[in-house]
């Protein structure tokens, strides 16, 4: 792929391309779909900064999750059965596999939960947790595409989000190092 010129004016009457080819609003349930998940890549960006800073080894985690964001959004911006030449690229059931691997290992040594955590502690966490929400919202959007259209969304896109929501959450812990900031439920109410 060669980029030599960025903008195009192809969308400045509201409508963009799919990736197979054909025009739709930028509104369209699909674009709202891709967008997010690349919103969501944006965020983990902002986890991989915190992360580098801190000298975290989950760094090159989040690394290969933004390799996989952005399969998620080519997946997306190409509807099934509108492939060019019968190929396109879709998440695979292995890309969710290693997710969960990744979550049960880094799982493991904290302790159980007594209550819910709030968002915050270290800055590293509280841009996973920002992350995990851009996530979650990508994910409610591939929910509602793959509703309106089932036989055209890869229903794996749904289950790597719905895996790397609990992911980026279980590694907020990690970076907090198991203090984790607990809800106190009423805890302000007079």
């Amino acid at each position: 792929m060669e980029l030599n010129r960025i903008y195009t004016k192809g969308g400045d009457g509201g409508e963009t391309s799919l990736g197979a080819g054909g025009r739709v609003s930028k509104t369209d349930p699909r674009v709202e779909a891709y967008g997010t998940v690349d919103e969501a890549n944006a965020f983990v960006g902002l986890a991989v900064v915190e992360g580098e800073r801190a000298g975290h080894a989950m760094v090159g985690l989040l690394r290969s999750v933004q390799h996989d964001l952005f399969d998620a959004g080519a997946d997306l911006c190409v509807p099934i059965g509108s492939e060019r030449g019968g190929r396109a690229l879709r998440v695979s059931a292995a890309q969710t596999e290693r997710l969960e691997h990744e979550l049960d290992e880094a799982n493991k040594p904290l302790d159980p939960l007594t209550s819910f955590v709030l968002p915050g502690g270290t800055a590293l966490a509280a841009s996973l947790h920002a992350a995990r929400t851009v996530v979650r919202r990508a994910e409610r959007r591939v929910v509602a595409l793959q509703r309106g259209e089932p036989d055209r969304t890869n229903p794996e896109v749904v289950r790597y989000l719905n895996r790397l929501s609990d992911l980026l959450f279980v590694l907020s812990r990690v970076a907090n190092g198991g203090d984790d900031v607990l809800w106190k439920p009423g805890a302000n109410r007079t």
